[in-house]
């Protein structure tokens, strides 16, 4: 599962575009999405890179959690 912080979610509709942009690149990916802590979690066989490439073509950057 990776992690991710995308400060500059601030609504529903950001959360479905991040959404689309990670389904876009893995169909089968299980996405939780807390908006409140601004917090993606994603469970996909893609590659770390092409999912923050995804959110970055969206229009949000998305930073790694450890």
């Amino acid at each position: 599962m990776q992690r991710y912080t995308v400060e500059d979610m601030s609504c529903g509709h950001c959360v479905n575009t991040v959404t689309r942009a990670i389904e876009q690149t893995d169909p089968d990916a299980t996405i939780n999405i807390d908006l409140e802590s601004k917090v993606v979690a994603v469970d996909s066989t893609a590659d770390d890179e092409s999912l923050r490439q995804a959110m970055r073509s969206a229009g949000y950057e998305a930073e790694p959690i450890a």
